[in-house]
């Protein structure tokens, strides 16, 4: 179509980000109930519930051990997600009712599939000193969340990019790539950036990003993020620019995938997509029904996490906005 003014304005067109960046800011809530390890979620919030099929962020640490007591996460229930621990520092011993008995070490993802139920147990040993690392989930698709329990682990190696390293520890990047298998398309990496340096990561255009700060003076796409904070980077993008101008290393987490495209319901430590689904799960793991089953070993001061109480209006599923970020100032 031709522009037909006979006096058209004369526009500069001023240079702006390439890409739009949505900033996530956490939110301090306590790991296992009141006067527990506090850590710091990013998702889900009313924000946004999901990117890919990540739909919780627990960013916690460096804690101090001695003064906080570490991680002792009692037996408590999980249906309809796999857990994905991954840590920077110190050791958490996991414990899981499919007999898996295990170490979660810094660089070493351990992920579990619950499928249609599992319970397990999470703390810190006794060598831990400082205690830093993320805590997060991944919802299952329906054709396979009501499943078989699983557990893999994986070491990735660092591989080097242009202004520091990476570690993929799921999905592909930077010709990487993860063994872990995944019930969608989705990535999951930790990026260390050299002290006033910038990595362009080429990345799937086809997914959405979140780009959670551990350390370091970081930018996404010019956009400044400060610690704990995720910047989101919507569906669109073939590459994300981190910089560093700090003169320290920075370190962040790269999430993204395939826009999840199924409504679901995550309440207490359970996903499902109808109300009732989430009561009946609450009311077996109360029962100490047999889809939970048994953790074995775990000692601590309770035996076991009890549910909350649901709430008297009906559970329904968020709505996830449009996967493309919200810069600030432009959230609706």
């Amino acid at each position: 179509m031709s522009n037909l003014e006979v006096d058209p304005v004369v526009e500069d067109c001023v240079p702006g980000p390439r890409v739009a960046v949505e900033v996530i800011t956490a939110r301090e809530v306590p790991l296992g109930g009141p006067r527990a390890m506090p850590v710091r979620r990013t998702l889900p919030q009313r924000q946004r519930s999901l990117i890919g099929a990540w739909c919780f962020i627990d960013h916690y640490g460096p804690d101090d051990v001695s003064a906080t007591g570490g991680m002792d996460v009692a037996p408590h229930p999980h249906t309809g997600l796999a857990t994905v621990s991954w840590l920077f520092s110190g050791e958490v011993e996991h414990r899981d009712a499919a007999g898996v008995h295990a170490m979660v070490r810094p660089g070493e993802i351990n992920l579990m599939t619950a499928g249609a139920g599992i319970s397990h147990s999470e703390v810190s040993t006794p060598d831990t000193t400082v205690l830093h690392g993320a805590q997060l989930w991944l919802a299952l698709p329906d054709a396979v969340r009501t499943g078989d329990r699983a557990f893999h682990h994986h070491a990735p190696e660092a591989v080097a990019v242009d202004g520091g390293s990476l570690r993929v520890f799921l999905g592909s990047l930077a010709g990487s790539t993860s063994p872990v298998p995944t019930a969608t398309p989705l990535v999951g990496a930790e990026l260390v950036v050299d002290p006033g340096a910038t990595v362009v990561l080429d990345v799937d255009s086809a997914f959405e990003h979140g780009v959670l700060v551990d350390s370091g003076v970081i930018t996404v796409e010019g956009e400044a993020l400060d610690r704990a904070e995720l910047g989101y980077v919507g569906v669109g993008a073939d590459r994300i620019a981190v910089e560093n101008s700090g003169d320290e290393p920075g370190r962040v987490l790269v999430l993204g995938g395939e826009p999840f495209g199924e409504e679901i319901i995550m309440w207490w430590n359970f996903v499902g997509r109808t109300h009732d689904e989430i009561a009946a799960y609450r009311e077996e793991w109360e029962a100490a029904a047999d889809r939970f089953g048994t953790v074995e070993g775990y000692v601590g001061p309770k035996p076991r996490i009890p549910a909350p109480t649901l709430p008297t209006t009906t559970l329904r599923p968020r709505v996830n906005p449009d996967p493309r970020a919200r810069p600030r100032g432009a959230e609706s």
